[in-house]
């Protein structure tokens, strides 16, 4: 049962993620293209500071998810209800704390950006996009993460696909009829508020949850642990827009935005790998399945990793000549930056690279054990951007990016070996030790056939993203297997899956 949810999870969200990619590449062009590249800095850059108030979400969803494990497995109705409506109450103290930080952001942002907008265009935007990010975070949040918890993310993956494809046709039509940003803006935070009402809609129907009868002082603990535990990841998403906007000015953040673009596309494929598989081993910590889990995590560590470095080798490969044919017709400022794509894409490869492990950490409630580690990220990464940025630029703000993202990754894998899978170290240090060789050699390739290859349109690029997939297909899961011989079994059973 819970391999065909974890499968149903995993291929909803990767469906969810390709739409999302798609569609991801269709709306900014349009807007470039139609209000410059300046607006599209600016929607970029009011858009990441909202998330910051997500922080405050951050720490208490994977408490609220760690904490459902348990009673889900159990079937305990009574601590499910308790535990939700400790949740319901603690979103709903967010709303208004949501509702300040977007008045004092409507007074301090235009300021920020004067030189650029006036006032109400900005404050318009303001609040327009923030109409979205309420509803998205905090009227369907508990039904999300407690169906996230009961292994039904698909459910959370179909109406998120449902409501992008008909945003992405919106602000097709609504662009194309030559209407103002705003009111483009404004129909996509209208369909954006319908995901949560979904979402409540579906639990209402399937599970029967009152809250007549519930402990109303039952408190949530370790919330302010899971806090720290989730600063480091917004820290990580939306640190660099911040900086870029207050040191360098919206041209830049736009420049960004359209890398972002690539590699959020990419990273959203390999969260989409993840897809189910926290509440699956939550669900084996809960039971105490130590060996089933070790066995487990050692298989999925295997695949993630291998398809990791094929994903990210074509995107170290690929970024720069997407980048020359996505802005080729844009003149407002300079798109083409190779060092600049090729660090970011790295620094996304290293956080990518953690995720099983960060997983393991949130399912088994190890938020206060991991902490320290978060703050260590979050200052470490706004320093070093922050310093960096006045000489190197955008290269410096994917610098700083970088560094904290190494040593973050490190600490998480020492942590989910040591005091989770209760093994050595060394087993994922030599996955790693691989990977590194397979994308150098891979990154070697590309280095001697680059001079052969012209790239000058979509056609070329097509082409060219197609050898390189293939090339690195047929090198690493090769070179892997050879390596880690105790893992063709798996393979072997996954093959003889699909002929069945």
């Amino acid at each position: 049962m819970r391999s065909k949810k974890a499968f149903k999870n995993i291929i909803t969200s990767l469906l969810f993620q390709f739409c999302t990619i798609i569609c991801g590449f269709i709306v900014p062009k349009l807007i470039i293209d139609n209000f410059g590249s300046k607006v599209n800095g600016l929607i970029t850059s009011i858009t990441q500071f909202l998330a910051y108030i997500t922080l405050l979400e951050s720490g208490i969803g994977p408490v609220i998810k760690a904490k459902l494990y348990k009673p889900i497995a159990q079937k305990n109705k009574s601590e499910i209800q308790n535990i939700l409506y400790a949740s319901e109450k603690f979103f709903k103290v967010l709303s208004r704390i949501f509702l300040i930080y977007i008045s004092l952001l409507c007074i301090i942002y235009p300021m920020i950006v004067a030189s650029d907008f006036d006032t109400f265009f900005t404050v318009s935007l303001i609040l327009i996009i923030s109409i979205s990010t309420f509803a998205e975070y905090y009227f369907g949040m508990t039904y999300k993460l407690f169906l996230q918890a009961d292994q039904k993310g698909y459910v959370i993956s179909i109406i998120q696909i449902i409501t992008t494809v008909f945003n992405t046709i919106f602000v097709i039509i609504l662009i194309k009829l030559g209407v103002e940003i705003q009111f483009v803006k404004l129909m996509t935070a209208t369909i954006y508020v319908a995901r949560p009402l979904f979402l409540k809609y579906y639990f209402n129907r399937k599970y029967d949850i009152k809250y007549f009868d519930v402990d109303k002082n039952y408190k949530l603990d370790k919330k302010w642990d899971g806090l720290a535990q989730h600063i480091a990841s917004v820290i990580h998403t939306n640190t660099d827009v911040v900086v870029i906007t207050i040191f360098l000015n919206v041209l830049e953040v736009s420049v960004y935005s359209v890398y972002m673009l690539v590699v959020n596309g990419v990273k959203r494929i390999a969260e989409a790998l993840t897809g189910g598989i926290e509440a699956t081993f939550g669900d084996m910590i809960s039971k105490n399945e130590k060996e089933t889990l070790r066995n487990r995590f050692d298989q999925y560590e295997f695949l993630y990793l291998n398809i990791l470095t094929i994903l990210f080798s074509c995107t170290l490969i690929l970024i720069t000549p997407f980048v020359s044919v996505y802005t080729s017709k844009i003149a407002d400022v300079n798109y083409v930056l190779p060092l600049f794509g090729f660090l970011i894409v790295l620094a996304e490869f290293v956080h990518s690279i953690r995720m099983p492990y960060n997983l393991l950490t949130l399912s088994a409630g190890h938020f206060k054990e991991t902490r320290t580690g978060a703050w260590v990220e979050a200052v470490l990464n706004i320093v070093l951007s922050v310093i960096l940025v006045f000489h190197y630029g955008l290269v410096g703000v994917a610098i700083g990016t970088l560094v904290a993202m190494i040593i973050r990754t490190i600490e998480f894998v020492i942590h989910a070996s040591k005091y989770i899978l209760e093994r050595s170290i060394f087993i994922s240090m030599k996955k790693f030790m691989v990977l590194i060789l397979e994308t150098s050699v891979l990154l070697l390739l590309n280095y001697w056939l680059s001079p052969y290859i012209i790239i000058n349109s979509y056609l070329s690029w097509f082409l060219f993203a197609i050898l390189v997939f293939f090339m690195s297909c047929l090198f690493v899961f090769p070179v892997s297997l050879l390596i880690f011989k105790d893992q063709r079994s798996l393979i072997k059973k996954i093959l003889m899956r699909k002929k069945k």
